[in-house]
């Protein structure tokens, strides 16, 4: 498993479990706005029990890569919307998100909340998330293994396949060989045997002539025998 200080140093690293937001929950709870969708800069500080200026400070060092991630601020007409179409004077009171009149308002997704984590240095709340990230990770990469292990024991079976196969192909061969001879001989012996049987039969019509002759034979014998007897 790669050490705490892979996400804080590294923006690769960091990208790379980017999507694994339900991270947060897993840690402690993430109060949201009343659009269900934001987090203030307010938000954000409680949830990761530090101060605000703290989370200001580490999006103005980060903030390219905040806003890669889903920050944005309003300002002029595009907070006056936003206020009045998501939030209201009482529903934004009873969240403690933001007072009603101010220049700009900083928005947080839950992506950019998880990328704060792996930003925060001194908050305890962000290393058990960075904590639970790794130890995700690493169970990936188990999970990865064990896959790639399968895959590769398929793939050995396979091959082992393939050897017999190309081995098998000879035999093959010589058998599919001696099956045409043997077809060979039999249509050789059908034909035998056709002639034998017309021979047959030709020989059966002899026999019928012969047993005809002979009674024509016994027929004039007899004949004889009647004569000579007057």
């Amino acid at each position: 498993m790669p050490p705490e200080g892979a996400l804080l140093e590294s923006r690769a690293m960091r990208d790379s479990v980017q999507g694994c937001v339900e991270a947060l929950d897993k840690v402690k709870a993430l109060a949201l706005l009343p659009d269900n969708v934001h987090v203030s800069t307010e938000g954000v500080a409680r949830y990761f029990e530090v101060s605000t200026e703290v989370v200001r400070q580490v999006t103005s060092r980060h903030r390219e890569e905040l806003t890669e991630n889903g920050m944005q601020v309003l300002r002029g007409s595009d907070l006056r919307e936003y206020q009045s179409d998501k939030m209201s004077l009482s529903s934004a009171s009873g969240a403690g998100s933001y007072p009603q009149r101010r220049s700009s308002l900083t928005l947080f997704t839950r992506r950019t909340v998880l990328n704060i984590a792996m930003l925060l240095r001194d908050s305890d709340i962000a290393r058990r998330v960075r904590t639970y990230l790794l130890d995700a990770e690493e169970g990936w990469r188990e999970a990865h293994a064990s896959l790639d292990r399968r895959v590769t024991a398929v793939e050995q079976c396979l091959a082992g396949v393939g050897t017999a196969l190309c081995e098998l192909g000879p035999v093959l061969n010589r058998m599919s060989q001696r099956l045409d001879s043997l077809d060979q001989r039999l249509d050789a012996t059908n034909r035998v045997v056709g002639a034998m049987s017309n021979r047959l039969c030709e020989l059966s019509d002899d026999m019928l002539r012969m047993d005809a002759r002979m009674d024509d034979f016994a027929r004039q014998l007899r004949g004889l025998r009647r004569r000579r007897r007057r």
